[in-house]
């Protein structure tokens, strides 16, 4: 049972700080210097093969 509880141990102390030093890095690595050109061309990808908004072909119709 001694090695149990020493790897539950090691487990607990080290398992935490190594998911928080994860976390943190990944944050970091997310909010970089220089990450912002990449982010903006994330956001406005879905955009990327729009034309200007199509002219309305019957203007005097309403909506249901």
């Amino acid at each position: 049972m001694e090695i149990y509880t020493f790897l539950r141990h090691m487990a607990d102390s080290w398992g935490m700080l190594a998911m928080l030093l994860g976390f943190l890095g990944i944050c970091l690595w997310a909010l970089r210097p220089g990450s912002r050109p990449l982010h903006d061309e994330a956001a406005n990808s879905i955009f990327r093969n729009d034309a200007a908004p199509a002219e309305a072909s019957q203007p005097d119709c309403k909506e249901a």
